[in-house]
C-alpha cells in the first residue's frame, strides 16, 4: 500500500500535475494542502475519473485539506478537537478519515508567519490541541499517521542553511518542543530517504533559484503510531515532482506499507 502527502499549493494552478502524478506514483491514499479552492469547488469528479473518492474541506482562502483514497473512504471528520479559530474562523487545516485498513490525517499547520505575529501563538496552540486530539487515533490500534506540513523543522539538520533561520518560525525551540508534544501522544516520525542530495528536503522557495541550489526545508512530515510504522517498508520525498515548469513548492513525501 502507497500512502503520500503533498502539499500543493492551488489545487486550481495544479490539478494538471497532481492527476498526472496520481497515474505515475500509484498511491493508495493521498493527503493534500493548501488547496486554495472552496469544498464545492474541489474537482471530484476529475479524481473520481482517477480512481479515487475524495473528501475536502476548504473555505477559498490560503489553506484547505483532503483526502484522496483508492481503497475506500469512511468515518471522514473535518478539524480537530479543541481547534483554535483565527481571526474568528475555524480554518481547514485538518481532515481524518479510514482508507481501508488505515486512518490518516491531513494537516496544514499554521505557518506561525513571525514569531512577533499573532499567527505564531495560533500555530503553537494548534498544536497544542492536536497533541490531545492524535492521542485517540494514536491508540486505537488501527494503523494510523498524521501527515502533512508542519512548517516546522524537526531538527537543525533539516533546512539548508540554520545561521541563516536561527530565530525565524519553522525552527524555534517554542515550536520544536510542541511538535514533540504530538509525537509524545504516541506518534513516531517516518524519516524518508533523498532521491538526491544527503537531505530530504521537502519544501525549497521560488525566489533566488533555492530548488536548483538545493536551499530547501524538511517541513512536510509523517507521524504515525506503532502499527503504522511498523509497516513501512520505504519512504522517499518525491523531488523530481518539485522540477519543471507549474510545480508546487513542495514535494510530495510518500511511504509504502506492507499491510
Amino acid at each position: 500500500m502507497r500512502v503520500a502527502t503533498w502539499n500543493i499549493n492551488s489545487l486550481k494552478a495544479r490539478l494538471d500535475r497532481v492527476l498526472a502524478w496520481l497515474d505515475a506514483a500509484g498511491a493508495d491514499v493521498v493527503c493534500l494542502q493548501e488547496l486554495k479552492c472552496a469544498t464545492a469547488d474541489v474537482p471530484t469528479d476529475a479524481f473520481t475519473a482517477a480512481g479515487y473518492e475524495t473528501a475536502a474541506w476548504g473555505t477559498g482562502r490560503w489553506n484547505g485539506v483532503a483526502i484522496l483514497s483508492r481503497v475506500g473512504l469512511a468515518d471522514v471528520r473535518e478539524g480537530i478537537t479543541g481547534q483554535p479559530q483565527f481571526g474568528g474562523e475555524t480554518e481547514p487545516r485538518a481532515i481524518t478519515a479510514t482508507c481501508g485498513p488505515v486512518r490518516v490525517q491531513s494537516l496544514y499547520i499554521p505557518n506561525g508567519r513571525d514569531t512577533a505575529d499573532p499567527h505564531f501563538p495560533y500555530k503553537l496552540a494548534f498544536l497544542q490541541a492536536l497533541a490531545a486530539d492524535a492521542a485517540k487515533d494514536a491508540a486505537a490500534g488501527v494503523p494510523f499517521a498524521a501527515m502533512g506540513d508542519y512548517n516546522i523543522c524537526p531538527t537543525d539538520d533539516d533546512i539548508w542553511d540554520i545561521d541563516a533561520w536561527t530565530g525565524t518560525t519553522h525552527v524555534t525551540a517554542d515550536e520544536r518542543d510542541a511538535l514533540a508534544a504530538v509525537q509524545a501522544a504516541g506518534l513516531d516520525e517516518i524519516h524518508p530517504r533523498a532521491l538526491k542530495y544527503d537531505r530530504p528536503f521537502t519544501f525549497w522557495d521560488y525566489r533566488n533559484l533555492d530548488f536548483p541550489k538545493n536551499r530547501g526545508m524538511r517541513i512536510d512530515l509523517a507521524l504515525a503510531n506503532p502499527a503504522f510504522k511498523d509497516a513501512v517498508t520505504d519512504a522517499y520525498v518525491d523531488r523530481n515532482e518539485r522540477k519543471g515548469k507549474g510545480a508546487s513548492d513542495h514535494a510530495p513525501l510518500v511511504v509504502d506499507l506492507d499491510l
